[in-house]
């Protein structure tokens, strides 16, 4: 995993605290649905109702398929939260953009990838927030069995784990992303939205999601 600038990643993390598009609560977590014990939650769909946010947030997309994928002929988008974010990349670039579901739509031409298919095209993948990678990384599959050729997978957040880089890794799919679970925490700090304190219990939860809390 790559992050795009170190004072951008800062930007961005405040900024989606400031319009709590992220929350966290260490002393009362979120239960996912994996049934992980989490102090944060994301939603980074709530950048599009902030246009402001939303602008930050597609102009440093921009610049992360610009200056890291030069070769980009199309832009995909990955649902749902991508969908919105991969189409304000495309438009700003003027370049194709597709989409793709979790699932074959269950009628009509039953489609995975929404959009026009061109067999060797050189596509960058959009998602708002990478955890594990499982569903990013089905996505990138679903595009190469269509014919795509996948140069790589830009995003606006991820949590950092190990286990996503491995996974990206092994995957050989590069991941560029505008902020992290390290550039949060100090925001979070400054913002008084956590104390000092909490730091550890928070860094601790990074590093091993599975077991955090479940004492």
């Amino acid at each position: 995993m790559e992050i795009l600038d170190s004072s951008i990643a800062a930007e961005v993390a405040d900024r989606l605290l400031e319009i709590q598009a992220i929350r966290l609560q260490p002393a009362k977590p979120f239960t996912w649905a994996s049934g992980w014990k989490s102090p944060i939650y994301c939603d980074n769909r709530l950048s599009l109702s902030f246009p402001e946010v939303r602008d930050i947030i597609r102009d440093n997309l921009v610049r992360c398929v610009s200056h890291c994928f030069q070769e980009a002929e199309a832009i995909a988008g990955v649902a749902t939260a991508g969908i919105p974010q991969g189409a304000l990349i495309a438009n700003d670039l003027a370049l194709p953009f597709v989409y793709v579901r979790s699932k074959p739509k269950g009628h009509g031409m039953e489609n995975m990838i929404e959009g026009k298919v061109t067999p060797g095209q050189k596509v960058v993948v959009v998602e708002d927030l990478v955890s594990t990678g499982g569903s990013s990384l089905k996505a990138v599959q679903d595009l190469k069995n269509a014919g795509f050729d996948v140069l790589g997978m830009v995003a606006i957040f991820t949590y950092g784990f190990d286990v996503a880089d491995k996974n990206f890794a092994d995957a050989g799919v590069r991941l560029v992303c505008l902020s992290h679970y390290d550039a949060l925490l100090p925001m979070a700090v400054k913002r008084q939205y956590v104390t000092p304190e909490a730091l550890d219990s928070l860094s601790e939860w990074r590093k091993d999601p599975g077991s955090w809390m479940q004492e």
